[in-house]
């Protein structure tokens, strides 16, 4: 880490539903850039009077950031923390964003005992959230990583069963799916580096104090 490096603090912001919710938060402490937003073609933007850079990644690559540095701190989905199971220090949950991440089937294969899935095939992003949760369980199972659409495995014969991300299940509805276990919850998580929190301990600590006031208090206004 360069001496220029330790002037500034790197914030990681993820593309997607969290990003308008987490910069808003930030905002609220003062942490803001002029021209900060989702769709800025600039990688990197500047609040130079108060030595603050932000970097907007892909949701699945912003613990990447964090975990080599590139990034001292970052605001991701715990969904993606549990899939990519990097090396970062978890500080505050920040209690938007709820999902949970789940295991469902078309209606027609739901079976009465949970031990009734074994040696199905599961279609899924987080094919290690589902590896971690079916070997728990004590469940052989077949998992095809997607990257999309889950729901259409099952209706085209790909898959039996999915684990997925929900926050209303209307979808499953619409898909006639019905969800048979729930793995984890999911809400946002303010992450940081570990060398960066050693190293720029008093602005990350107190932010990290300040967020969860305001957590405490109900969140932005």
């Amino acid at each position: 880490m360069t001496s220029s490096d330790m002037e500034y603090l790197t914030i990681a912001l993820p593309k997607g539903k969290l990003f308008e919710p987490s910069a808003n938060l930030l905002a609220e402490l003062g942490y803001t850039a002029e021209g900060l937003s989702e769709n800025s073609r600039k990688l990197v933007i500047v609040n130079e009077a108060k030595k603050i850079k932000f970097i907007i990644t892909k949701t699945a690559d912003l613990p990447t950031y964090v975990e080599y540095g590139a990034a001292d701190i970052g605001i991701i989905g715990k969904d993606v923390l549990l899939e990519e199971a990097k090396h970062v220090y978890e500080l505050v949950d920040l209690k938007f964003g709820y999902c949970r991440l789940m295991v469902a089937v078309p209606q027609a294969l739901k079976q009465e005992k949970f031990s009734d899935y074994a040696h199905m095939r599961v279609a899924t992003k987080y094919p290690n959230i589902a590896e971690r949760f079916f070997h728990s369980m004590g469940i052989q199972v077949e998992i095809i990583k997607l990257n999309g659409s889950i729901e259409l495995a099952p209706m085209v014969g790909l898959a039996e069963m999915i684990v997925d991300i929900v926050e209303t299940g209307r979808t499953l509805k619409e898909n006639q799916l019905i969800e048979v276990a729930q793995i984890e919850p999911a809400t946002a998580r303010f992450i940081a580096n570990r060398v960066s929190f050693k190293m720029k301990f008093d602005r990350i600590n107190q932010l990290t104090k300040d967020l969860q006031e305001l957590v405490t208090r109900g969140g932005v206004k």
